[in-house]
C-alpha cells in the first residue's frame, strides 16, 4: 500500500495562528475519535499547549466499540489527564461534558470568586480534521455557529465562539507533519480523517477488510456474507459486490468502485456496527 501523508499548507498557519492564541486559553479540549484514539491524536499539539490543563473527547462514541473505549478512558486517565467519552450529536453527552470542563477550571473560579472576580474562560479546541471538533462546539453553544461536515478539511479559520459562560476557539484540524506509523494513519484514513482524494481507497477498503476480517468477522458475515476470514481481501472486496449486486454493464464484471463506497460507507455511518481499531493495552506509553 502506497504511504499515507497528508499536510496541506492552511495547516502550518494554523498551527502558527493557535500558538498566538494559547495565552488566552485556559485549558484545551483535545477531541479525538473513539474509534481510533490513539491514531487520531496529534502529539505535536502537546508543544503548543504546554502545562495547560488538558481534557480529551473521544467523540464518536457511539459508533465506536465501548469496551475499546473504557480502555482508553483509564488509560488516558491514568496518566493524570481528564478524559470523557461523548457523541457530538447528542444532547445527552452536553451535561458530561459541561461538568468535566467546569472541573477543569474549578480551581480557577474558586481564586477568582474569592477576589470577588466574576469571570469567564477560555478553551481551545484542537484536534485532527474530522474528529468531530465543529460538532462538539455545536453541542456546547447551543446554536450551530461552527460548520461542520463529514470530509476532513472544514474547518479552515481560527475563531472565538461564545458558548453560555465560557468561550471557545474553534481551530482547523491539524495533523502531525509526518505520519511515522502507517499502521495508524491508515486508521485515519479508515475513519475519514484524511481527505479520500488523496488516497488510493481500493488499496484503504482492501486493508479495511483485512483488519476487520481479524478484529469483527462476524460483521463481515452478517453485513456481506463473508464467513471465511482467510479469504483475500479482494475475494471479500468481490463478495460485497456480488452480495450487492455490483456488476457493469453486461453483468459479467465487478463494479469495484460501488463495492469500495459501500464499505466505506457502511464503516463510517456506523452499519458495520460499532467498531474499534484500537486496543490501550496496545499504547500504554502513549504520551497523552
Amino acid at each position: 500500500m502506497k504511504k499515507i501523508q497528508w499536510f496541506p499548507g492552511h495547516m502550518t498557519k494554523a498551527m502558527r495562528e493557535m500558538e498566538e492564541q494559547k495565552k488566552l486559553a485556559d485549558g484545551v479540549i483535545v477531541v479525538l475519535d473513539a474509534r481510533a484514539p490513539a491514531a487520531s491524536l496529534n502529539k505535536n499539539l502537546k508543544n503548543i499547549f504546554g502545562e495547560k490543563p488538558i481534557l480529551y473527547v473521544l467523540n464518536k462514541a457511539d459508533l465506536a466499540d465501548p469496551k475499546k473505549t473504557e480502555g482508553f478512558l483509564r488509560l488516558i486517565e491514568s496518566k493524570g489527564r481528564m478524559a470523557v467519552k461523548a457523541c457530538g450529536t447528542s444532547q445527552n453527552s452536553k451535561r458530561f461534558l459541561f461538568a468535566k470542563i467546569e472541573q477543569m477550571v474549578r480551581e480557577k473560579r474558586e481564586r477568582a470568586e474569592a477576589k470577588g472576580i466574576n469571570r469567564s474562560f477560555h478553551f481551545m479546541v484542537a484536534g485532527i480534521p474530522n474528529t468531530g471538533k465543529s460538532t462538539v462546539i455545536n453541542l456546547l453553544s447551543g446554536v450551530k455557529k461552527a460548520e461542520t461536515g463529514d470530509k476532513a478539511g472544514v474547518t479552515r479559520q481560527v475563531r472565538w465562539i461564545r458558548c453560555s459562560s465560557f468561550d471557545l476557539l474553534d481551530t482547523p484540524g491539524t495533523m502531525p507533519p509526518s505520519c511515522e506509523d502507517q499502521t495508524l494513519a491508515k486508521h485515519l484514513a479508515y475513519i475519514g480523517c484524511i481527505n479520500d482524494a488523496i488516497l488510493d481507497m481500493d488499496d484503504v477498503v482492501l486493508e479495511l477488510l483485512k483488519e476487520l476480517s481479524v478484529l469483527y468477522p462476524e460483521r463481515l458475515a452478517e453485513r456481506y456474507g463473508i464467513e471465511d476470514r482467510e479469504m483475500p481481501p479482494l475475494c471479500m472486496l468481490e463478495t460485497v459486490c456480488r452480495r450487492r449486486g455490483f456488476l457493469m454493464k453486461g453483468g459479467k464484471e465487478f463494479d469495484y468502485e460501488k463495492g469500495i463506497r459501500a464499505v466505506i460507507d457502511d464503516l463510517r455511518k456506523g452499519r458495520l456496527g460499532q467498531i474499534g481499531f484500537e486496543n490501550a493495552d496496545d499504547y500504554a506509553d502513549l504520551d497523552f
